[in-house]
């Protein structure tokens, strides 16, 4: 084996061990549900790129559910209090 990448943790007095197969199969996983990744299908794609492009990722989704949140405060803003559209999106809000 050429280099050992398995990581030691400390978790609750219990050394746990991640082994190079999990984390292989991790990557392959991220692999496959970030679009940006699933586009390209190569199986060259490094660890780092891999977990660089989920990090990129979940930061868009949080830019984008807070861009969602605001244009709904927005509507909710200038809607009736009391109308269904205003319940509507207050339950979207919770």
């Amino acid at each position: 084996m050429s280099t050992r990448r398995s990581r030691s943790r400390q978790q609750s007095g219990v050394p746990t061990e991640i082994t190079d197969a999990q984390i292989t199969d991790l990557v392959s996983k991220l692999q496959q549900l970030i679009p940006e990744l699933r586009a390209r299908r190569s199986d060259k794609v490094s660890a780092s790129k891999v977990l660089q492009e989920t990090c990129n990722y979940i930061k868009n989704l949080h830019r984008e559910v807070d861009d969602l949140s605001d244009r709904l405060s927005q509507l909710l803003a200038t809607t009736d209090s009391n109308s269904a559209q205003a319940a509507i999106i207050r339950s979207l809000l919770m």
